[in-house]
């Protein structure tokens, strides 16, 4: 009961094209990344928590939040970065998942899947109402736990994966150093910020604590929610990195560009079981992170320009809402006809989070300390910390990521 918006915030996080990253770090680096998932942990946290209680006390999204408190200038910068970064986040994962069904069943092309996927998700999304959909996102979420399973089912030498765990491995190259700030930029994501806030205003205007005055009981709830959520998201790319690392990098597999590249790869060296696991959670991701990133953008979009929004009302009701999320999966799946392979639209992804990440933290920050807007519920000492500590780190990640690429 108590488990919704962070649970699923969390969740969406491990998309089809975060896994793509994640296997990556595995198959190039083994087990020297297996750090990163437990430093990202309290990082996440921290953030998504503060969104979460921007949206339970203002009761409206982060984007009205910058509307009103904060100079036009820089809400229409985000958005200008955000917009075309989500889209091209969605063409990744909706590639993503045709290749892999396609990959499971070779009869049907890819494009037929991506049509078929893009078709399955417009429908639950304009049919069925807010409550239902977060009700099916919640379920979805288990479909991660399938990746928990996989290096259980190869040999593992566990007293090198406790050693990679809990002490860092930094090798000062450009390949290491790249790998760190891809999983940086993929695992704190501008969008995931906005929905976070969104979803917890929504469940206020649903009633889910319309009757409870923001207080200790239903912050406490809230950081629930959020810690696990985020401690799945980062549980999962544990055993991402895991599963590469342990399977692929012993063979000599190296370069893992899709997450199709990833599944099959495993199929020879650890059992067509293991690979089956391995494609049936991208599905399962996928089917979670699409409407959180479409969502999220449309909320944005509807939020800047004082539409009628929510996943709650009929398509009657929010037409332009319903609108631009038709338009954001259209357009990530026209990608697929255009040839712009996902490998590219995750490096303009990564960019464009990269150099938003920054400014929105800083932002984020001044809001959450910013008592005329939050009242008695501003940041802790330990949110502050934590919140400049990653405000350094992506703000130096952005910094790689634009040395690097040059």
């Amino acid at each position: 009961m108590i488990l919704g918006p962070g649970l699923i915030t969390g969740a969406s996080d491990d998309d089809p094209s975060g896994i793509a990253t994640y296997s990556q770090a595995g198959a190039q680096f083994g087990l020297s990344t297996l750090w990163t998932a437990l430093f990202t942990f309290p990082l996440m946290a921290a953030i998504q928590g503060m969104c979460a209680r921007i949206g339970i006390v203002t009761a409206e999204g982060l984007t009205v939040t910058l509307k009103k408190y904060y100079s036009k200038p820089l809400l229409y910068t985000m958005l200008l970065f955000s917009f075309p970064a989500i889209t091209l986040n969605i063409g990744a994962d909706i590639q993503g998942m045709g290749a892999v069904a396609h990959m499971l069943y070779p009869q049907i092309s890819v494009s037929v899947y991506c049509i078929a996927i893009t078709a399955i998700l417009l429908f639950v999304i304009i049919k069925y109402p807010y409550k239902k959909i977060a009700g099916i996102l919640k379920w979805l979420c288990l479909s991660l736990l399938l990746y928990v399973m996989v290096p259980f089912m190869v040999k593992q030498d566990w007293t090198q994966v406790a050693l990679n765990t809990f002490i860092p491995t930094i090798k000062m190259n450009k390949e290491f150093l790249s790998i760190v700030v891809g999983i940086l930029g993929t695992t704190i994501s501008p969008y995931l910020f906005f929905w976070q806030a969104t979803m917890e205003a929504e469940d206020i205007q649903h009633g889910k604590k319309r009757n409870v005055i923001i207080d200790k009981v239903a912050l406490g709830e809230m950081k629930i929610d959020v810690n696990i959520g985020m401690l799945l998201s980062n549980f999962v790319m544990f055993f991402i990195i895991l599963t590469a690392g342990s399977v692929l990098f012993p063979a000599g597999i190296r370069q893992i560009d899709t997450v199709d590249q990833a599944a099959k790869a495993l199929a020879p060296l650890a059992g067509k079981l293991t690979y089956l696991i391995f494609a049936t959670g991208v599905l399962g991701t996928g089917l979670l992170a699409i409407p959180v990133l479409a969502g999220s953008q449309s909320y944005m979009l509807a939020e800047t320009f004082g539409w009628n929004a929510g996943l709650d009302k009929k398509f009657s009701q929010a037409k332009p809402f319903y609108i631009s999320i038709i338009i954001s999966l259209l357009v990530g799946l026209s990608l697929d006809f255009f040839g712009v392979s996902p490998i590219k639209a995750l490096l303009y992804t990564a960019i464009s989070y990269g150099l938003t990440a920054p400014v929105l933290i800083a932002v984020i920050m001044h809001i959450a300390n910013n008592k005329k807007i939050m009242g008695e519920h501003t940041n802790t000492v330990l949110s502050n910390v934590l919140g400049v500590i990653t405000f350094l780190l992506m703000s130096v990640a952005a910094v790689g990521l634009i040395y690097f690429l040059l």
